[in-house]
């Protein structure tokens, strides 16, 4: 599965060392750079070649029809697809009279970086015309952590050999061919050319442009501006039209002499303010910008990061791939979630198109966790983006005939985007993992605000949904039917373990939240019967065992279905491309952990006995067809003794991108599995793991890893946690006083600032050998 490397293996940055067209489209996602609200594809400067033109606004979006041979009641009706908006980051260059193209002339050299800790992508060439004039072009571009609308682009020209005349061309183009979406003309028309011209301005020494989404009505913003730096007389001269604005500039170089082109862009949308506010609130960011200039935005860059690293590093001796792997993935979640500020966490952050930009329950499930100890913040602003759309969940709960509140399987803006019902709205769980990431920020964080202000509304609709939902037999057992889990190659299935023991989670949150606040669950109308109804619930809960073979179901009666005969049938990767579901529906085959999951969330559910048993069940029938399985894989194999299997897993949970595993890359990250390798490492070898409010470190190392250190933040405090294959050390890393009460091996110790807690580390035995995977489908070797 691992594909050749493209980027050497460094520790700080990811490099391209030359241009390879047939990595174009994975380049520029890997490249890409974001700051939650912007987000800009690695697409060349030029503009050409690329294979997904691609800049993105957060919560900017187009509605489309949803195609359905055969309808039914209660299906959506509308799509929502992320919009490639206008396009800034365009610079043309023209030499004497020939345009600049990587595929003409002579490439003498080709290099980009993506520096993790600057926070820029760096863009070196040495060209030679057809004509034989040579210059060297040096780019940086970054979109702004500190300053939310603006991305920057600092360009220069050097001639190297003769006296040149050097055009450059600064563009703002709206309305981008892109490839076609899917193959219904519906949904191909709603997307073609989805911007209409609003309004056009010329700055100073730049221009604004304002579009509308012709279906869903949004408005939105692009501006530029640019500082010059030139070693003599040059002209300037700008054109605008409806989708397209351009400043050129013209001036002659000698050879050594160059041409510093400092472009700032602004970017804003609305859906409600006028068409005067976005101009200016662009207006507004060209300006700051341009008082930070190039130097100040890369200086407050740098600083941003630095306090982010310091945070949020993870050190890996003796893996120098995963190391950097890990890097690039939380530098990337960061992109993501930054400045979000209350707008969805997409799957593919915004670093693509794939998914249609939708925001999954990868969001809470895998990315939320990461977030909540390296940028709580940012957590927190998700967490209040689900609460905005908490009416359209009340709302497709009255449609599907239940209380409470089920909120979307896929959207942007909190409308149920998924047109496949059983992997869309089947797939309740989603709730509940929305109610522990609530739960587990309070408990992470110390931060009541939360709850006190959306999380209490929250947990106490999905509690609701979850009561309306399930049901207690005649013996009093309570089932949760008709589901589909995690795994969506077993769907529509009756008590899958992991939506079950999620649901009782979240019902237990909601009681605990209403006791904490009384007032608040009294304006909700909330009740004792009603509280007494969700504590029986959990308590009551059906947990599917097969006693036979001393494994939990992954849902009633799973582990009676025929098994997949991998010998026989093989006809492809991934499975649900090359297998009818109707097959794969029957069948003990998993597309992604499903009962490991829930041994990795509701750990206090499980003996140490029943995780050895169910991960070497499980592990023979898992194919990974999903992106989100390895990471968890990777955790639990290293919680039941099987290290070297889960240095595999987390390998191929942090390569995911930097090898495009699932040849998917172009279309945008893996954020959830980004999210996932930081997991795979500090809750799988550091052994992270809450017990409410209680942190507890168990680390065990494998052998191909030869010392760890990871920092996190909890209840407001700093923390390193350092371990080798003999020792482990935890440091609290603030002098703010007190002392920080943690479980390391199920001691209870504390730690202050100057006394770090340093213990032996506790070795462990498997109990059971390490299990085989289905015949192909075992990972690569860390």
């Amino acid at each position: 599965m691992v594909n050749d490397a493209v980027y050497p293996v460094e520790p700080w940055q990811v490099r391209e060392p030359a241009l390879e067209m047939d990595r174009l489209g994975q380049s520029e996602s890997v490249l890409a750079l974001g700051n939650g609200h912007i987000g800009l594809r690695a697409n060349l400067d030029e503009g050409e070649p690329h294979v997904i033109a691609g800049t993105y606004l957060n919560g900017f979006y187009e509605q489309r029809p949803l195609p359905y041979p055969e309808g039914g009641y209660g299906y959506p009706e509308q799509g929502q697809t992320v919009v490639n908006v206008t396009d800034g980051k365009l610079i043309r260059l023209m030499v004497d009279d020939e345009p600049f193209h990587v595929a003409h002339g002579r490439l003498h050299a080709h290099d980009r970086v993506l520096d993790l800790r600057d926070g820029v992508l760096r863009r070196s060439v040495d060209w030679e015309s057809p004509a034989g004039r040579r210059v060297r072009i040096r780019s940086t571009r970054l979109v702004s952590f500190t300053q939310r609308a603006v991305a920057a682009i600092d360009y220069e020209v050097e001639a190297l050999d003769h006296e040149v005349r050097i055009t450059v061309q600064s563009s703002l183009v709206a309305n981008e061919k892109q490839p076609q979406p899917s193959s219904d003309p519906r949904v191909a028309a709603a997307l073609d050319r989805p911007l209409a011209a609003v309004g056009q301005d010329t700055e100073q020494h730049g221009a604004v442009l304002l579009h509308r989404t012709r279906a869903s009505k949004l408005l939105m913003g692009a501006g530029m501006d640019h500082v010059v730096d030139a070693p003599g007389d040059y002209d300037e001269e700008t054109d605008v039209r409806e989708d397209w604005a351009r400043t050129t500039f013209v001036t002659v170089l000698q050879p050594g002499q160059r041409l510093r082109i400092t472009k700032f862009l602004g970017y804003a949308w609305s859906s409600s303010r006028s068409p005067e506010a976005v101009r200016d609130q662009v207006a507004g960011a060209l300006t700051g910008a341009g008082y930070a200039g190039w130097d100040g935005l890369a200086a407050e860059q740098r600083a941003y990061l630095d306090e982010f690293w310091d945070s949020a590093d993870v050190e890996i001796d003796g893996d120098p791939v995963l190391q950097q792997a890990v890097r690039f993935s939380l530098f990337h979640v960061l992109q993501a979630g930054a400045r979000a500020e209350r707008r969805a966490i997409g799957a593919k952050g915004l670093t693509g198109p794939g998914y249609d930009g939708h925001a999954f329950w990868d969001t809470e499930g895998f990315v939320l966790p990461l977030l909540t100890y390296i940028a709580p913040h940012a957590a927190a602003d998700a967490l209040r983006w689900r609460h905005s759309i908490l009416e359209q969940a009340r709302h497709r709960a009255r449609t599907l005939g239940l209380a409470g509140a089920a909120f979307p399987w896929r959207t942007i803006r909190g409308e149920e985007c998924s047109a496949y019902w059983p992997a869309g709205t089947a797939a309740l769980h989603l709730n509940a993992v929305i109610a522990r990431a609530v739960d587990r920020y309070r408990e992470v964080t110390g931060d009541e605000s939360l709850e006190q202000d959306c999380g209490l509304d929250m947990l106490v609709e999905t509690a609701r949904l979850w009561v309306s939902h399930g049901h207690h037999d005649a013996d009093g057992v309570w089932h949760v039917d008709g589901v589909t889990g995690p795994d969506e190659y077993s769907a529509v299935a009756d008590d899958n373990l992991f939506t079950n023991l999620m649901a009782a989670r979240n019902l237990r949150a909601a009681v605990a939240a209403c006791a904490r606040r009384p007032e608040a669950a009294d304006r909700l109308g909330v009740g004792p019967d009603e509280t007494d109804a969700w504590l029986a619930a959990a308590e009551a809960v059906h947990v599917p065992v097969n006693e036979r073979l001393g494994v939990h179901e992954q849902s009633a009666g799973f582990t009676r279905y025929a098994p997949w005969d991998f010998a026989a049938e093989h006809p492809g990767e991934p499975l649900m491309l090359h297998a009818p579901y109707f097959q794969l529906y029957r069948r003990q085959v998993i597309k992604q952990a499903d009962v490991v999951l829930a041994m990795h969330w509701c750990s206090d559910e499980f003996t140490a006995e029943q995780k050895a048993r169910n991960v070497d069940y499980y592990e023979r029938i898992t194919v990974r067809d999903s992106s989100l399985s390895a990471c968890t894989q990777s955790v639990l194999c290293a919680e039941v003794g099987h290290l070297e299997l889960a240095h595999d897993y987390a390998s191929e949970a942090a390569l995911v991108d930097l090898r495009d595993l699932h040849d998917n890359a172009q279309h945008g990250l893996h954020l959830a599995s980004l999210a996932g390798a930081w997991s795979s490492i500090v809750e799988g070898f550091g052994g992270l793991r809450e017990r409410g409010a209680v942190l507890t470190l168990a680390p065990r190392l494998p052998e191909g890893i030869t010392g760890l250190r990871f920092r996190l933040r909890h209840s407001g405090r700093r923390l390193l946690v350092e371990a080798d294959h003999d020792t482990v050390r935890v440091t609290l890393r603030d002098d703010s006083g007190g002392r920080f009460p943690f479980r390391l091996y199920d001691e209870p110790v504390e730690a202050a600032a100057g006394e770090p807690v340093q213990r032996p580390v506790v070795a462990f035995k498997p109990l059971l050998p390490q299990p085989q995977q289905p015949p192909g489908y075992a990972p690569e070797r860390a």
